[in-house]
């Protein structure tokens, strides 16, 4: 089945379209666009290149992805962006390619970014994430799996949020929020383990003890995060949860939220 493309809509002829594709009124496709199949691009969307779209995103009206870094020490080199299977991006979504020669800017699958939302240059974002509306991602920050970032907050560059993670809304995130965490306020503090979440996503009750354990000992304890962590590793019986927990904590560089 080939693509549909309004007849308004301005396709550069080097873009690639897998089949049953829909391009809507107004849309604009530069260079180097590759789209797989079941895209679908309601109108006035623009994709700009170097980039590549896995199958069956679906892009509404005004959304912008692919468009070069707004870092300035960007000199024209080539960028990209990559973006997986099946998600939704909103109105008005901004989405930018790296900034360095090769450098690329990563999306997963399943995600669904709601209007306004933005990611910069050189992020990583997982599967299945929830970007609210106006969820701002400065550049180079990762963002773990299923991971919700609530509306109008604002993560620091560098920053990385673990999976399963929330921030509530109008959060500002200056250090890693770790995996299964909530995360709120300006500055942001740890409010407690996404206990709700967890559950939703079929975490049985051995893992949320564990887990509830493992916050309490980082959050409601006095010790400093080396001991915790000393702490942490003693006891016995880890399941692969706290271990992800422990090695998101050991490799942090910006320091975690507290």
């Amino acid at each position: 089945m080939s693509a549909k493309i309004h007849p308004t809509a301005v396709v550069d002829p080097s873009v690639v379209l897998g089949d049953g594709c829909e391009i809507g009124p107004y849309c604009v496709l530069g260079a180097g666009v590759v789209l797989g199949a079941g895209n679908v691009l309601q109108s006035h969307v623009t994709l700009q290149g170097p980039s590549t779209f896995g199958a069956s995103n679906r892009f509404y009206p005004f959304c912008s992805l692919g468009q070069q870094t707004q870092d300035l020490k960007y000199a024209g080199e080539p960028t990209y962006l990559e973006v997986g299977d099946g998600n939704t991006f909103r109105e008005f979504v901004t989405v930018n390619r790296g900034t360095s020669p090769g450098a690329a800017t990563r999306i997963g699958s399943g995600g669904n970014f709601l209007a306004y939302s933005h990611v910069a240059h050189d992020c990583t974002v997982g599967d299945r994430v929830i970007f609210s509306n106006n969820g701002t991602i400065a550049g180079h920050v990762q963002v773990g799996n299923h991971a919700i970032i609530g509306g109008l907050t604002a993560i620091h560059q560098f920053c990385r949020i673990g999976a399963h993670a929330i921030t509530g809304g109008c959060s500002k995130i200056v250090q890693d929020v770790p995996p299964y965490m909530i995360a709120d306020g300006n500055p942001a503090e740890i409010r407690g383990l996404n206990k709700v979440g967890l559950e939703r996503h079929g975490f049985g009750p051995e893992v949320l003890r564990e887990l509830k354990e493992a916050y309490r000992v980082l959050y409601r304890s006095d010790l400093n995060l080396q001991q915790a962590l000393e702490r942490m590793h003693a006891e016995a019986g880890a399941t692969p949860e706290r271990v992800f927990l422990i090695e998101f904590l050991e490799s942090s560089q910006r320091g975690i939220t507290r």
